[in-house]
């Protein structure tokens, strides 16, 4: 009778587990391997899930001509960041991480392959953001096979069979160029369980000849070309002044802490000047991706790191405190998680009257007809969502 209990806690765990990793395997390992075997269904629900990550390498060709490229990916991050909202498995939203290569520019080192790791994964998004708006332009060789494998060696890709990785690769010229065969690495990439999407900057058939559409069916993933030179698509809505009102409500919700933390805050701050200036609309999508549940800054703000398990017990040291500003730093810990948590609730609010509005602003922009239809963001949201359908992911 005991086996028989075993077995079935053991399934159970299996089922509850269905979207994650190694983690999920590990812990039913340990429960057939002799262990007590918590008996109750209040003992099986005290097991802890942890959210399937989507891991996205970005690989920008940084060569002469490409700086639409870039422009877009600097306004477009945001849309993407803002549809990977409704990506759910098992019940649980999925945890984003993005990195960043540049590749192809005069600029970076020749024996390295002309190839730079700008941004190892990070859920970081101001500083994702801010390495997207330093990138610059020049003439070099631009090698697909070399920033493929330099990726899937430096990155510290997830090992859960139902995290998604994927890579996209952008460019304008031949996908062969380079001493490193680029079906080589992609081998690497189909071992690692890392999905590689081409984007072709330039008609479609063009990149097909120079087989940037072999490379994306020899990775399993999917051929996409964009007009890297077209101006990011926006739409302005009566509710737009509205939204960036409430972004700068939302900014004073947000308390700096430790040695980087007025760096990391300034850094914030100047995102939004820098992305207000390529577009107001811009700046809306990038306020909407502020109030999801992708933008956590635990590492220097006193709310998300107090409402982070991993966290939370790591901030209120006699070094952080220091640090905090003059109106709390002479307050006890308890009277700190106080002040914390009331700028939570202030920062929920407004985080909910951001959303009421983007779902005006959505309706606004259906009974008009009009559409916001983006290069880079289209063709990679529609590789990611076509991808997770294997990865067991549910879309809102």
């Amino acid at each position: 009778m005991k086996n028989l209990k075993t077995i079935a806690f053991t399934l159970s765990v299996t089922a509850l587990m269905a979207c994650k990793g190694t983690a999920a395997e590990n812990e039913v390992e340990i429960a057939t391997n002799g262990i007590e075997i918590p008996q109750t269904t209040a003992a099986m629900a005290t097991v802890v899930e942890e959210p399937a990550t989507i891991q996205i390498a970005l690989l920008l060709d940084t060569s002469n001509s490409m700086d639409g490229l870039i422009d877009q990916a600097k306004t477009q991050l945001w849309d993407v960041v803002n549809k990977m909202s409704g990506a759910h498995c098992n019940e649980q939203q999925a945890l984003l991480e993005i990195a960043l290569y540049e590749y192809g520019n005069s600029r970076l080192h020749s024996e390295e392959g002309f190839v730079r790791q700008v941004l190892s994964f990070s859920t970081d998004l101001d500083l994702i953001s801010k390495e997207l708006f330093s990138l610059r332009t020049n003439g070099g060789e631009e090698y697909c096979g070399t920033v493929i494998g330099t990726s899937l060696k430096q990155l510290e890709w997830k090992k859960g069979k139902n995290d998604l990785k994927m890579i996209f690769i952008a460019g304008n010229e031949g996908f062969n160029q380079g001493t490193v065969p680029f079906s080589s690495s992609i081998a690497q990439a189909i071992e690692k369980d890392v999905v590689v999407n081409t984007i072709f900057c330039g008609d479609w058939n063009t990149g097909a000849q120079l087989q940037w559409k072999e490379g994306a069916t020899l990775g399993k993933g999917q051929y996409m070309n964009l007009d890297h030179n077209q101006k990011s698509a926006y739409v302005a809505t009566p509710y737009d002044d509205q939204i960036l009102n409430y972004n700068r409500l939302l900014n004073d919700t947000y308390i700096a802490f430790g040695r980087q933390g007025y760096e990391n805050k300034a850094v914030q701050m100047h995102m939004d000047e820098a992305v207000q200036e390529v577009s107001a609309q811009a700046n809306v999508k990038r306020t909407l991706a502020k109030s999801s549940e992708n933008y956590r800054n635990s590492s220097w703000d006193l709310v998300d790191a107090l409402d982070d398990e991993d966290m939370k017990g790591k901030v209120l040291t006699e070094e952080n405190i220091k640090t905090l500003p003059d109106s709390i730093r002479t307050k006890s810990k308890k009277e700190i998680a106080a002040f914390a948590k009331a700028k939570k609730q202030e920062r929920t609010s407004i985080q909910n009257k951001i959303k009421e509005l983007n779902q005006k602003r959505d309706q606004y922009i259906t009974t008009q007809s009009l559409t916001e239809t983006n290069g880079l963001e289209s063709a990679m949201f529609k590789a990611i969502k076509k991808q997770s359908v294997s990865k067991n992911f549910q879309w809102e």
